[in-house]
């Protein structure tokens, strides 16, 4: 076995998790525009939102998040921020977790992405998550063990927003997740600025989603460090994050 052979075994025989979350992500240039794209299986990896630590203060960076985990034994090898919020860092809509709904949904028009309507929501129930339209998720009575909503929708039932335009001058560094036909959750961030159009039609046809939503832009952040990836554009609101309990 050779060194390397070698250290790659000690890392699975210690429960790193450093290979999966490597072999989770991959660059892929859509139309000329790369983006990480980061792909999880639900029922393999523990995904969950986070906002606030047990003092009620917001985590506000991915450090501060992995920090507190740590004292559970659990560590985060995967992280990005998930999805918009007002100037205190709390959720602007749905945000629950560990099954406790800690901000109401919303169904209110207004100003900016998040009122772009439709929006939606990324949902985890046990063993597979999902993304829905608002309305279409308030109608399906699912009680998820973790939710954060978001806002515009970027792919509905196969279709793209229907007011997303090919040639907007609105280009900006964009995050958004969508789940595909098999079940897997794909968290993408594009590393240059893009377009709502394009952004959406990467989730539909190089990811297969029937079902995406934007999470936010210009703060787009990931964090893998299995990739040397720890982005710092902080303070941001919800995270989601997988989670692993070693040993």
């Amino acid at each position: 076995m050779t060194a390397l052979k070698l250290l790659m075994a000690t890392i699975a025989a210690l429960g790193l998790g450093l290979t999966a979350a490597k072999a989770a992500c991959r660059e892929l240039a859509q139309a000329g525009q790369p983006s990480t794209i980061c792909s999880f299986d639900p029922a393999k990896v523990e995904i969950r939102t986070y906002n606030k630590d047990r003092t009620g203060k917001p985590y506000s960076s991915f450090k501060a998040l992995a920090d507190d985990l740590r004292f559970d034994r659990e560590y985060m090898t995967f992280a990005v921020n998930g999805g918009m919020y007002h100037a205190d860092l709390s959720p602007v809509g749905l945000f629950t977790e560990v099954g406790i709904e800690k901000n109401p949904i919303s169904t209110k028009a207004g100003w900016g992405n998040f009122h772009l309507l439709p929006n939606g929501v990324f949902f985890i129930e046990p063993g597979k998550a999902g993304v829905l339209e608002t309305d279409a998720f308030l109608k399906s009575g699912i009680k998820p063990i973790y939710a954060t909503q978001s806002g515009p929708m970027l792919v509905i039932d196969g279709a793209l927003h229907p007011r997303f335009l090919t040639d907007s001058d609105s280009l900006k560094i964009r995050n958004g997740v969508g789940i595909s036909r098999d079940g897997m959750v794909h968290f993408v961030v594009s590393n240059t600025p893009v377009r709502f159009y394009d952004f959406a039609v990467l989730f539909r046809d190089a990811l297969d989603c029937p079902n995406a939503l934007f999470l936010d832009g210009s703060i787009s952040s990931l964090f893998v460090p299995a990739i040397g990836r720890h982005d710092r554009i902080f303070p941001m609101g919800p995270i989601i994050a997988v989670v692993e309990r070693r040993r």
